[in-house]
């Protein structure tokens, strides 16, 4: 069973940045660029310094500027914890 959004977050240490339902989110980790689709397997990535596009249910795209932190993918849920996001 596979759904056609992920559930998404996007944290720094002091505050949620936004938090919403996306079809796509794509990020830069040491292992290099990563794109997450719905149904995407279990995932645990450390961000390097840089930008997360995220593509929003309804077509919008939103760019935050990330540095450091993780990634975490499991069952459609996507975390982007940033050491700062914005």
């Amino acid at each position: 069973m596979t759904t056609s959004s992920l559930t998404v977050e996007v944290v720094s240490p002091d505050k949620r940045v936004w938090s919403g339902e996306a079809t796509m989110v794509s990020a830069r980790t040491l292992e290099g660029d990563i794109g997450i689709l719905p149904g995407h397997a279990p995932l645990v990535g450390v961000l390097v310094d840089g930008k997360v596009d995220i593509k929003v249910v309804g077509g919008e795209s939103l760019q935050f500027t990330i540095n450091g932190g993780f990634l975490s993918v499991s069952q459609n849920r996507v975390s982007v914890l940033g050491q700062s996001a914005e």
